[in-house]
């Protein structure tokens, strides 16, 4: 009996931002602490480009190794996580959602030994997460109309 378990689940949120803005807060990885509650600390080991690695610190928790494996500017990208066997990747997409609106979209894929209860903790905070997000991007949204 094989004790690999596959779980998915997606969350989306619609904003007034705009993608090239919601992107440049995705593309502040030592930022992403001031609006996910989930990171204590976060260290990327280059550019925000797929191949790159970064170390996560939950509170409380130890630090996870990911690797960032697919980006697409405005649009996409998907972060890896390993832990033995079990792998965990969250997709975060921008998505088009009508005149001024934009839908941030995030999607877990667990594949391993324990994914149906690793791969719920993982998306537990998403709502959370993806308001603070949506709230600090339209807040520099309003900056940037501001500058103009």
């Amino acid at each position: 009996m094989s004790d690999m378990q596959a779980w998915q689940y997606e969350y989306a949120i619609e904003t007034s931002a705009t993608a090239d803005t919601i992107w440049s807060v995705f593309r502040d990885v030592p930022g992403w602490k001031n609006w996910n509650a989930g990171i204590e600390r976060i260290d990327i080991e280059g550019p925000f480009s797929a191949g790159t690695w970064f170390t996560m610190k939950p509170p409380g928790e130890e630090p996870l190794r990911s690797q960032l494996v697919e980006v697409s500017e405005n649009e996409c990208f998907v972060d890896e996580t390993r832990v033995g066997d079990l792998v965990i990747a969250v997709a975060h997409r921008i998505e088009y959602a009508g005149p001024k609106r934009t839908r941030i979209v995030y999607a877990v894929d667990a594949n391993g030994p324990q994914a149906s209860v690793i791969g719920p903790a993982v998306a537990s905070d998403f709502p959370e997460v993806l308001a603070s997000l949506a709230k600090l991007a339209e807040t520099k949204q309003a900056e940037r109309m501001d500058q103009q």
